[in-house]
């Protein structure tokens, strides 16, 4: 099975990112600023270490200020300033936002909400991903970006357009509904197909003709499940077709890496990134720490992890982060000192070959005014800018790192279809949701020592000891036969609740849960019984959980623990089976941080999986492995003093280590190691 790396790498017209060392780099908007500033911003920007410059990200009225009129002058001085300067260009196609005067011009490009209601310029991404009007002028504006600078020496990865679907992903508008229709027939090939598949013998929702065929705007009751899912599909295909037509132009002027920045992160769903990776040179991801979940920092551990799946294990880069607070939460919190660092390190640590800020210059104007900056409104008289300055050159001390990768033997199954499923307007509790298990399980993992490739279902499982899978609601046949054959063949796998319940039109797979894994873990589930939020359960063993049990008998497994209390007293709530030379184990409720780390502690050993000497959910530990060097990153995010066993060249501190390694509290160290075969 080729993976996703080779089959990026055999895509025609794919082109290489190529950088020394680790990328240190910002996003930079001088059209915000007097042009006498530009000179003072990349002085600066040498002096900080940066070396990867986004701009032209928002400069489409700047750039094309009228209809057929194109002013490329203040680019022109800002690209020659910082090529001048040695710094390479992250050429952004300023597609993003459309300026006023072509929404004026052609109102019909704006998006419409799922009732029904235009959604107006002011902000940003004010388009209709399936607007060939859009696409039209966009498409204008990125031949002339591209024929202008498509060989200049400085441009050295082009980024498409700006977090595509951020705001936008869901058009229900006209030409949505009809590009819709014509995803849904080649999908299906004919009505009859698609009534089969989305179950339209309910509530009498059968279709005679695609004309009848709506996107799922708001309705009286709950929505059709398939039909929100297909759409889901739909849109994040549509967005793929509109990057892949900005990447088309762009390939005809220039031999450059194209890339585009994801959003891998908690709180946007919009995009199947597992069907983007082969159309993107360079996978790229922008992420910020989110304060409205429990655990941030492990949540970034998590994204970072994912991307690098996507990116089938090569180096990424990390196209977007923060110095401190954001702009966009509830409670916008600042970054204590050294938590910068910290986070930085976290993305380099988990295969991240460049490190990147959102933005260069703290804005003065707009809604981005409070977003944190690498020079903020203090200037660089302030603990920000030393502390920025501090870690680019701790970038360029580490720049052996690029191309190395990341040491797993354990992988976590993860599928944007399974949350967009799972999460459905209607389901057995809402107060469970894919990422409380997906995030939960991962950080078990974490905090045991064990570094996780987060991957598709259907990717090659065989390199690893040991594979979890959390809540995959909705799995093919051809995934749950290759996770089955993958434990027959010797592999552990431990499945949680709430898998495998439907397959990829939310059909339910009828015989008892957890339906597509029943024979796997040799148990079947005949009701769900989850309890109310704040009810304990407990286990025989003593182990806490809540929120989730199943009243389950076993088939050919063992029962590792049972259900103390709760609905299903006395019930299965771990088994174990043995299947062919593997095991399969099964986990059919919520357990609490401490009983989960046990549990996956013990499955990770009996594995043979390596963990990590010292790891724990404040001190991750994690290796990039070279032909011949190990790197071991120890972060310390803990606020107590550490020493963990190593020997080998420490590159943070520059000093040796003959045995034990010292990591103060909030510190971050990164040890030289020779490789172990």
């Amino acid at each position: 099975m080729e993976t996703r790396v080779e089959q990026q790498r055999s895509r025609p017209g794919f082109r290489p990112f190529r950088h020394d060392g680790i990328a240190f780099g910002c996003d930079y908007n001088p059209e915000q600023w007097d042009p006498e500033v530009w000179s003072e911003d990349v002085r600066l920007m040498r002096e900080a270490g940066v070396d990867l410059v986004a701009i032209n990200i928002f400069g489409w009225s700047q750039v094309n200020p009228r209809k057929g009129d194109f002013e490329f002058g203040a680019l022109d001085t800002v690209i020659g300033l910082l090529h001048d300067a040695g710094i390479r260009v992250n050429l952004g196609t300023a597609t993003a936002s459309p300026p006023p005067w072509l929404t004026a011009r052609h109102p019909e490009i704006l998006p419409v909400a799922d009732d029904g209601t235009t959604r107006f310029p002011g902000g940003r991404q004010a388009w209709c991903p399936s607007s060939p009007v859009f696409r039209r002028y966009a498409l204008e504006l990125v031949e002339q970006v591209a024929r202008r600078y498509g060989d200049h020496p400085a441009v050295a990865l082009w980024h498409v357009s700006n977090e595509l679907g951020c705001h936008n992903a869901h058009c229900h508008c006209a030409e949505s509904t009809a590009s819709f229709r014509r995803w849904l027939e080649r999908r299906y090939g004919s009505v009859a197909e698609l009534n089969r598949a989305w179950g339209t013998s309910f509530w009498s929702q059968r279709y005679d003709e695609w004309t009848e065929i709506l996107t799922p705007l708001r309705t009286l009751s709950t929505r059709n499940p398939s039909q929100v899912l297909d759409f889901h599909r739909f849109s994040s295909d549509e967005m793929l077709d509109y990057y892949r037509a900005e990447a088309e132009v762009i390939r005809r002027h220039s031999e450059v890496a194209i890339t585009t920045n994801f959003m891998v992160t908690a709180h946007i769903r919009t995009q199947d990134y597992f069907g983007w990776t082969p159309e993107v040179d360079l996978v790229a991801n922008d992420h910020y720490l989110d304060h409205r979940l429990d655990d941030p920092t492990a949540e970034l551990a998590f994204a970072a992890d994912l991307t690098r799946g996507l990116a089938g294990g090569a180096p990424w880069l990390l196209m977007e982060s923060s110095t401190g607070a954001v702009n966009w939460q509830p409670h916008n919190l600042a970054k204590a000192p050294g938590e910068m660092t910290r986070n930085a390190v976290q993305h380099l640590a988990r295969g991240a070959d460049g490190i990147c800020f959102f933005q260069w210059r703290a804005s003065a104007q707009g809604s981005e005014k409070f977003h944190s900056a690498l020079l903020p409104h203090a200037g660089t008289d302030s603990g920000v800018w030393r502390e920025v300055v501090a870690l680019g050159g701790l970038l360029d001390r580490v720049g052996e790192l690029a191309g190395t990768r990341v040491a797993a033997d354990t992988a976590l199954l993860f599928s944007w279809d399974a949350w967009w499923a799972f999460d459905a307007d209607i389901r057995p509790s809402n107060s469970v949701s894919y990422l409380d298990q997906v995030h939960a399980l991962h950080s078990a993992l974490r905090a045991a020592g064990v570094t996780a490739d987060v991957v598709h279902p259907a990717d090659d499982l065989s390199k690893y000891r040991l594979v979890v899978v959390p809540g995959l609601y909705a799995v093919t046949d051809a995934a749950a036969d290759a996770l089955d054959a993958y434990v027959t063949a010797g592999g552990t796998v431990l499945v949680t609740c709430y898998s495998g319940i439907v397959d990829e039109h939310d059909r339910v797979r009828l015989g008892g849960y957890p339906g597509a894994y029943r024979d796997l873990v040799g148990a079947r589930a005949e009701e769900f019984a989850p309890v109310l939020p704040g009810a304990a359960l407990t286990l025989e063993s003593g182990a806490a959980a809540g929120r989730w049990s199943e009243r389950i008998r076993v088939t050919t497994a063992e029962v590792v623990d049972r259900f103390a209390d709760g609905p299903s007293a006395g019930g299965p709530a771990i088994t174990r089976n043995r299947r062919g030379a593997g095991t399969a184990w099964y986990l059919a409720t919520l357990l609490g941080e401490e009983s989960l780390l046990r549990l996956v502690e013990r499955i990770a050993d009996e594995a043979g999986v390596t963990r990590a000497e010292g790891a724990s959910a404040e001190v991750e530990v994690v290796r990039r492995m070279s032909a011949t060097h190990a790197y071991r990153f120890v972060i310390n995010h803990g606020d107590i003093d550490l020493e963990l066993p190593a020997t080998g060249e420490e590159l943070v501190t520059g000093a040796s280590v003959a045995g034990r390694l010292a990591v103060p509290a909030g510190a971050v160290r990164i040890v030289r190691e020779e490789a172990v075969a």
